[in-house]
């Protein structure tokens, strides 16, 4: 049992909690908990840490059947947990590595997020596990956007991390120039010029723009838009938040693709 957080392992795994750019390096990220466990695809996982506490349920103990693990002290577990509440089990998962084609789907009608500078953890995961329920067949982010590996994005998504295809690009003007030989851009933006977003057809190969959580799209990439499309709201409500945004978008064009 590791009881030190000098150990060379533990050390690893604070950092790795930490940086973005030693997950890269590493091509892992770490999630926590049974359920992100146990929906983890096996031959992906890398190691698996339990602490103490959690052997001593016989229930939980049996869900390592089979499964080499390393078993920490309860102090150490604390330590290299991004929870409050740590439930004791870990594992280190090799990162995915998806293609353009890969997010476009195998069908001939595309539903794609396509995320400019997407700073907050929570709406990337939300978005994340709300597209995998809506159906898209792939989400694009601009290489600013929060690192998708984030712990607090990987809690997010719910386990829809290992499902919903992704790609970074360098370029997003570029992404979005081949994006759209293949799907309409709708630009999630507010001005003179937009329509409301109940009224287009999204049965049709579909890329919906969603920006920044405090400036909004950039006027580069609005541009490049097909539509500008706005949500209807009531009252003095300027905007939403970014992922209750996106994830009405989405469900339109799921209610549009289900009829």
């Amino acid at each position: 049992m590791i009881t030190a957080n000098t150990n060379p392992q533990i050390k690893n795994i604070i950092a790795l909690q930490k940086k973005a750019k030693l997950r890269r390096e590493q091509d892992l990220f770490i999630v926590e908990g049974i359920k992100m466990f146990m929906e983890a695809p096996k031959e992906r996982i890398q190691a698996v840490y339990v602490s103490e506490s959690f052997l001593k349920d016989k229930e939980q103990a049996e869900i390592l059947k089979d499964i080499r693990y390393e078993c920490v002290s309860d102090k150490v577990f604390a330590d290299i947990s991004d929870t409050m509440t740590p439930q004791g089990i870990m594992a280190l998962v090799k990162q995915y590595h998806y293609t353009f084609d890969d997010i476009m789907g195998e069908g001939n009608a595309p539903l794609l997020m396509v995320l400019e500078e997407l700073n907050d953890p929570g709406n990337l995961g939300t978005i994340v596990r709300t597209g995998e329920g809506a159906g898209v067949t792939g989400i694009v982010l601009s290489k600013g956007c929060v690192d998708i590996y984030n712990s607090k994005v990987i809690r997010a998504t719910m386990g829809s991390i290992y499902r919903v295809p992704f790609l970074y690009v360098d370029d997003i003007n570029s992404a979005l120039e081949e994006i759209k030989k293949r799907c309409t851009v709708y630009a999630a933006y507010l001005d003179e010029e937009m329509n409301d977003c109940y009224s287009n057809d999204y049965k049709k190969p579909t890329a919906f723009l969603v920006g920044n959580e405090a400036n909004g799209l950039s006027d580069e990439v609005v541009k490049l838009a097909d539509k500008k499309i706005i949500i209807p709201m009531q009252g003095k409500v300027e905007s939403l938040n970014a992922s209750v945004a996106a994830s009405i978008l989405m469900y339109e064009a799921h209610r549009q693709r289900r009829d």
